[in-house]
C-alpha cells in the first residue's frame, strides 16, 4: 500500500507499519510501500516507536511523505566487548 492510501486511511494518527519497499537518495530512505498493522495512541507513540521490530516503523500520517533520515558518521565506533573476538 502506498504512504498516501495509509495517510488517507488513517487521517492524522500514529500508525505502526511494515515497510515493504524503499529507496535510498543520499542520507535519506524515502518508503514507498508500506503494510499497515494498526493505529498507535498518542500516549503510546514514543514507547511503541522504540519498541518495533526490525523493518517496521511508527509513523504519523500528517507527515505528506515518509522519509527516515539515515545517520552515517564515519567517527562513531562501535567498542566490542572483551569476550567478543
Amino acid at each position: 500500500m502506498k504512504w498516501q492510501e495509509v495517510r488517507e486511511l488513517f487521517p492524522d494518527q500514529f500508525v505502526l507499519v511494515s515497510i515493504l519497499n524503499y529507496h535510498e537518495e543520499g542520507n535519506i530512505k524515502i518508503v514507498d510501500e508500506v503494510a499497515p498493522i494498526r493505529t498507535i495512541s498518542e500516549q503510546d507513540a514514543n514507547k511503541e516507536f522504540f519498541q518495533v521490530e526490525p523493518g517496521s516503523m511508527v509513523y504519523h500520517t500528517s507527515n505528506q511523505y515518509f522519509v527516515i533520515h539515515l545517520r552515517r558518521d564515519p567517527l562513531m565506533r562501535v567498542r566490542r566487548s572483551s569476550n567478543e573476538n
